[in-house]
């Protein structure tokens, strides 16, 4: 297997989905979460049910969230993100799936409505009860200087960043939006993603078995490698962004 078999692959494409994992952003220095040295090796998870009942861990966790202890925002898109984009310009992408929370994506020129959201995005928060969005920014001073927890400014509901948490249910719109996408694709494109984490992981194999190539590229073996129509164990940023320009 090899990378102008990737790049054959896309160019074949009419319909891809670009799935993505924490392996994407470790180029541009966002943490993994599973790995030796990365974030849940450093701190434990705080679990959803634990964050509405307990103001001590709403506190913890609005403490990791403003001063940056995660490690998920902040950071520039790197080249892998610019070639996904650039395939998302030439029409040939129809979603990028994204398990990652790093507003990555958005940043690197692909369109909103085009990313789905698997687990959330850090870079904002919403109200638990209503679903306003509330901007980082406006809650960061107030719990910064004098301890304020977030609270909604419109029904005075429960205010978390809006990622995902463990215990929390995945959210309906984007599962439903990922696998009808899946289910349309004629390629499905790993990047990034060990593919332990479901029920997201379960859609390369959908993918697979409604007659659509698969390819994966990722550092480490996954599980479904034996599945798929390519495998590399390589760097995103260079392997993807050779396929793309040549396309």
């Amino acid at each position: 297997m090899s990378r102008a078999h990737l790049t054959r692959l896309i160019a074949d494409a009419r319909r891809m989905v670009v799935f993505t994992g924490a392996g994407i952003s470790t180029e541009s220095g966002v943490p993994d979460f599973r790995s030796p040295g990365g974030v849940w090796s450093k701190m434990k998870p705080i679990q959803f049910q634990d964050f509405v009942a307990s103001e001590e861990k709403r506190r913890e966790a609005w403490t990791r969230a403003f001063t940056g202890k995660a490690g998920w925002v902040g950071a520039k898109p790197n080249a892998g993100h610019f070639a996904v984009a650039r395939l998302v310009q030439q029409g040939k992408v129809t979603a990028v799936v994204t398990q990652n929370v790093d507003n990555l994506h958005q940043d690197s020129g692909v369109p909103a409505d085009q990313i789905v959201e698997l687990h959330g995005n850090a870079s904002y928060a919403t109200c638990l009860e209503c679903g306003e969005r509330h901007e980082l920014a406006e809650l960061r001073d107030s719990f910064l200087k004098v301890g304020e927890i977030p609270y909604c400014r419109s029904c005075g509901g429960l205010v978390k960043t809006a990622t995902i948490s463990f215990g929390q249910q995945m959210p309906v719109g984007p599962m439903a939006r990922a696998e009808a996408a899946t289910l349309a694709c004629d390629l499905f494109l790993v990047l990034g993603s060990s593919l332990v984490v479901y029920p997201a992981a379960g859609f390369p194999l959908l993918a697979k078995r409604n007659g659509a190539r698969l390819a994966i590229v990722n550092r480490e073996p996954t599980e479904l490698d034996a599945y798929a129509d390519l495998v590399l164990h390589d760097e995103i940023g260079p392997v993807l962004s050779v396929a793309v320009a040549a396309n």
